[in-house]
């Protein structure tokens, strides 16, 4: 059923992503055209053309962004002793790290930095790192690959580091690493990963019965700055797609089981395991 669910999740995000609705809509009008249906074919494309204007200048992305990346404190206090620490996969980019034989990373890569930093923080601690590959095309390549030649090139012991890399999306990451590393009911654990794609990672730990403690990095909104008003098609864009997926992804993992909440609440201080 995993596998069924990721396959599922990939195709239908090819449809519905914001990008290929306006590329949709496009095809729509022009095929209106041609067949003479010039009255619904103006309604297709004026409403393409509404869309894409009010993403131009509004930062959609980030107003819906923003809720997620606020749900659990950034730079939270942490516990003198630490059990385990626990990173996502996400900041890699598996397919062009072996096509050019180098590190190549990605927007996400903030998760690989604070992960080092707490390597060093806290050496006694378990330290795990998460994820396989979620791509439909090239499956061979994983994260774990990229993660273990970065960590590496920067003088960290990889031999202490458990490394999970059959998982497919998060909800197999907890499942896989849960299985793997087996951790006890009152272990304190801490969780990075980035800030809007924290809220459903702890809806899914929650699930298995694993406390952890959130750990937000690489946050993309300005809480200063949500109400403004500029041009900026393509980045508004890709953050809206972002956006549009973590809260399809919400939503859908909360319909199908997989999480504790459609929006987990944060533990508060001094209550985790």
């Amino acid at each position: 059923m995993d596998t069924l669910f990721f396959w599922i999740s990939k195709l239908m995000w090819i449809v519905i992503s914001p990008d290929s609705l306006l590329v949709i809509l496009a095809i729509v009008g022009l095929a209106l055209l041609y067949i003479g249906s010039y009255k619904k074919a103006k309604a297709f494309l004026g409403i393409m053309v509404f869309i894409m204007v009010m993403i131009a200048i509004f930062p959609a992305g980030e107003w819906l962004l923003s809720p997620l990346e606020m749900r659990f404190a950034t730079n939270p206090e942490l516990p003198d002793k630490i059990d385990g620490i626990i990173v996502l996969a996400g900041g890699e980019d598996p397919y062009l790290s072996a096509q050019w034989d180098q590190v190549e990373l990605g927007g996400a890569s903030e998760r690989n930095f604070a992960f080092m930093r707490f390597i060093r923080q806290y050496p006694d601690a378990r330290h795990v790192f998460t994820g396989g590959s979620g791509s439909l095309k090239h499956p061979q390549y994983k994260s774990t690959h990229v993660a273990k030649k970065l960590y590496s090139e920067l003088g960290i012991d990889t031999s202490k580091i458990v490394f999970e890399e059959l998982s497919k999306n998060t909800y197999e990451s907890v499942k896989l690493s849960k299985t793997l590393i087996k951790p006890k009911g009152n272990e304190k654990w801490v969780l990075i990963t980035t800030s809007w794609h924290m809220p459903r990672s702890v809806g899914i730990f929650e699930k298995f019965d694993w406390p952890v403690i959130a750990y937000p990095v690489d946050h993309y909104t300005d809480p200063q700055d949500l109400l403004r008003v500029s041009l900026s098609f393509s980045k508004n864009l890709n953050i809206l797609k972002m956006a549009v997926k973590e809260w399809v992804g919400l939503v859908a993992y909360y319909l199908t089981g997989k999480t504790s909440a459609l929006l987990p609440r944060p533990q508060p201080p001094g209550t985790q395991a």
